[in-house]
């Protein structure tokens, strides 16, 4: 048991941390699924479309920044 006071403990542990290559690699699995669902047919909405599409933007650029 920590001597630090409940408030001052973290509640992080090394588990709870991921690597950057974790990250990368959770970050492209998730634009595949993105551009997958951007590129099917059954997708007409355009206000769909377009969230999908600032999505996928803000996945890669968040993938070019780690």
């Amino acid at each position: 048991m920590s001597s630090r006071p409940e408030s001052e403990r973290s509640d992080w542990t090394d588990l709870d941390l991921l690597t950057r290559t974790e990250a990368a690699d959770r970050l492209r699995a998730e634009i595949t699924e993105t551009e997958t669902r951007l590129a099917a047919p059954d997708i007409t909405d355009a206000s769909e479309r377009e969230l999908l599409g600032a999505r996928l933007r803000a996945l890669r650029e968040t993938l070019g920044d780690l």
